[in-house]
């Protein structure tokens, strides 16, 4: 019985850049319902937001944080899709999420590698 699912989620075109060149190699959600169902070994589709490309990738490991502050502090920048040049800031996730979505569910970790 295969226990493994298929995930999918939608990309702004930079991060999905990021990852389809194997820049990025940590997704950062939300650990909401739907994302705590995601589990190592899985598989997840990401989908271009503009130009409906697609991607899968393979779920190396799912960590959950308190916060986004403590997934920024156990990640180097480029791993969760940062330029050498850019400043990494949690305050960042603000632009996805609301503050208290992010106070309620915490952050989570997805470590992926492409397939």
């Amino acid at each position: 019985m295969n226990l493994t699912q298929t995930h999918e989620m939608k990309l702004d075109p930079l991060p999905y850049e990021a990852i389809s060149s194997g820049r990025k190699t940590v997704e950062m959600r939300l650990n909401d319902e739907k994302r705590r169902k995601i589990k190592a070994g899985d598989k997840i589709r990401f989908v271009n937001t503009e130009s409906g490309e697609e991607l899968f990738v393979l779920v190396e490991c799912v960590t959950a944080y308190p916060s986004f502050y403590e997934l920024y502090a156990a990640h180097n920048k480029i791993s969760i899709g940062y330029e050498e040049t850019e400043t990494a800031s949690p305050l960042d996730m603000l632009e996805y999420y609301p503050q208290e979505r992010i106070d309620k569910y915490g952050a989570l970790a997805i470590k992926i590698k492409l397939l």
